[in-house]
């Protein structure tokens, strides 16, 4: 099976209303808007985050731009699968840059880091860590295979429900 049959295959997936239908919205919409608030900054910011990262700057673009609409298509559930699978190649892009500086997989608790030892942009905060690609990551692969549900922009085109 090549990927488009199987993005095929996941877009007529089951569009399941109910409590299993509003899980999923909460998922969708909830995991949008994170991408939407994560997105926004570095577009507006594109030139800075580039020169942070050290990377060049249509990558940069490339990325802030799929978290920025790909948020919104998750809010309204619209092209579910594709969306998940540019925010996905966007996360596991973040993960592996993670690794390869020596991340954490898991941020120390801030209340636990000694005075001094850590501050964040606004005083005491929590360190970088692989943790929020790795969660990010398990949540667009749910998405992906358990499809947008029922209330969503994906089962009004396919005339469901």
């Amino acid at each position: 099976m090549d990927i488009l049959e199987l993005i095929s295959n996941l877009w007529r997936s089951e569009f399941p209303v109910g409590a299993r239908g509003y899980a999923l919205l909460a998922l969708r919409a909830g995991l949008g808007v994170l991408f939407v608030l994560h997105g926004y900054p570095k577009l507006i910011h594109l030139k800075t985050w580039s020169k942070a990262l050290g990377m060049p700057l249509w990558l940069c673009f490339l990325s802030a731009s799929s978290m920025f609409l790909g948020g919104f298509c998750l809010v309204a559930g619209f092209l579910t699968p594709f969306a998940c699978l540019i925010l996905l190649c966007s996360m596991v892009f973040a993960l592996v840059l993670e690794i390869t500086q020596r991340l954490p997989f898991v941020a120390p608790d801030p209340y636990l880091i000694p005075e001094g030892e850590y501050e964040g942009a606004d005083g005491k905060g929590e360190p970088p860590s692989q943790e929020k690609a790795f969660v990010f990551i398990l949540m667009l692969i749910t998405l992906l295979f358990l499809g947008a549900g029922g209330f969503s922009v994906d089962a009004w085109i396919l005339g469901i429900n």
